[in-house]
This record gives C-alpha cells, structure tokens and sequence, in this order.
C-alpha cells in the first residue's frame, strides 16, 4: 500500500467518520512516520486527500460574578494559582512554572518566561495579590532552607544553563514559585530535586470549585486565561494591549475574545424584544 491507499484512508475518515481535522492531520503524521521511520519506505508522492473542515472554535468565558464565585471556593495554594492565571493571563504551564525571579513586586509585573513559541513577555501582576505571594513565598523559602541543610535544593534549569551556572539550581531566585509537595529523582540526571506542582491537582480544585459553585458551563485551568482577556476588552482596553499580554504574534489569534463580547445573533437586538 501506498500513497493511493493512505488517500483513501484519509477521505473515508473526513467523509465516512466525520472526524475532526485535527484527528485526521494525527492521521496522517503516524502514517508518514511509520512509512519513514519504521517500514524504512518514505512516501514519494504528495498526498491529496478530501480534508476534514477545521472547526471553530469559540472559548468558554466566566463572568466577573462566575469568577469570583469560583475563587471564592478554592483554598490555599490552588486558589492562589487560580488568582494569578486570571488576574495576568497566564497558561496554566507558564503559572506553574514561575521562578522566584520572575516576579517583580516594585514594578508590578510578572516576566512570562520559555513560552509557547519560546518567546518572553511581561504582564501585570495584581495589587492585591501582593501580599498573598509574598506570604507564600515565605513559607517556600522556608522548604527550600529545609532542602538545603538536607543536602537537596536544587532545580533543573532550562537549555545549558547549569553549564554555564553551575551553583544557580540551589540559589533562591532560581526557585519554583509553586514547589511540589515531595522530592523526585529527575529523570534527565538522576538528581533528587524538588520540581514545581503538577497541573494535575490544580484541575481537580478548578472543577469541584466550578461544580460547587453551580456554573453550568465546562470550566478548566485555561478558562481563567479566556476570561481575563475577555474582561480586559469590556473594560474598554484596545486589543493590540491585550494582544501583547497574552503573547499572541497574530492579532488574529486574539480577535476571538471580540465574538465572545458579541451578545446572541452578533450583538443585534432580536425584533421580537421590540
């Protein structure tokens, strides 16, 4: 079988199973795989096959009411995170990943660091979660003094870093915001180590919290991200801001919150109200 058959293939899956076009493209990316890496036969031949219709995709946004009933229901670190993820716009990835050096309480601002697409960004930190960090990061400090006398305290650093610093792992500033609860053996070294929460948990909080608060609407981490642009647009903030803060390179990609702001029918007011 070759080109012809992965062809047939691919339109029975768009046409016949009506998948998704992101299913039929994971398709095709373990057919060429498998023609290349494993059979050793790569394909000559383009493939030319009927393509499932990308959907649109229209994000799950709270109101400010929905928000902070949902905030009101989480506890402890968990809620934390949540607050930072809405009030700056963080991926849920880019939360958990902080460094205590990313965090600037002078200029009020977070450095948004090893991104999608691996570019930085800087966006607000929150006045009122001032306080709350830093009495967070007391109890962290704290851990990693423990870590420290206990022979433990580092961190993986990202790219060649610990090359270049070969001491920075076990300094302060290079430390997880978000510490995970246990040591682990790293898997890349063999180093005990501390990593940072997993997300796992915080999805878990972020639901019960959603279901407690009777929000009918599927809730997860990246809901908070959605909101907070979508908050940023009402309140009257040109898009090209809320662009640079959530770290779009396409203007495009942003414009999604602006029909979310559309009210049913694109904002027009149904004849039947009058």
């Amino acid at each position: 079988m070759g080109s012809a058959e992965i062809e047939a293939f691919l339109t029975h899956l768009a046409v016949k199973e009506n998948v998704a076009a992101s299913t039929q493209n994971q398709a095709l990316s373990a057919l060429l795989f498998l023609y290349r890496y494993v059979i050793n036969k790569p394909l000559t031949k383009p493939i030319d096959a009927l393509r499932a219709k990308p959907s649109r995709y229209l994000p799950t946004v709270l109101t400010p009411e929905e928000v902070t009933a949902l905030l009101e229901r989480m506890t402890g670190t968990h809620k934390l995170i949540a607050q930072i993820l809405y009030g700056s716009g963080l991926r849920v990835r880019e939360g958990l990943q902080l460094r205590i050096k990313d965090i600037d309480f002078a200029q009020r601002q977070i450095a948004v660091r090893d991104t999608k697409g691996n570019e930085s960004r800087v966006t607000m930190l929150a006045e009122r979660l001032i306080e709350p960090i830093k009495q967070h990061l007391r109890r962290v400090k704290q851990l990693h003094h423990r870590d420290l006398e206990a022979g433990y305290g580092s961190v993986y650093l990202p790219f060649a870093l610990e090359r270049k610093y070969p001491y920075a792992d076990r300094e302060w500033i290079w430390q997880f915001v978000f510490p995970s609860l246990g040591l682990s053996k790293d898997p890349r070294t063999e180093i005990i180590r501390r990593h940072h929460l997993h997300e796992t948990g915080l999805q878990r909080a972020v639901k019960q919290a959603a279901r407690s608060a009777g929000i009918e609407k599927r809730v997860v981490c990246h809901t908070f991200r959605h909101s907070f642009a979508t908050h940023l647009l009402q309140n009257g903030y040109d898009i090209r801001t809320v662009q640079e803060l959530l770290g779009h390179k396409d203007v495009k990609t942003t414009m999604i919150y602006t029909h979310v702001l559309n009210r049913g029918g694109r904002g027009v007011k149904s004849p039947l109200d009058g």
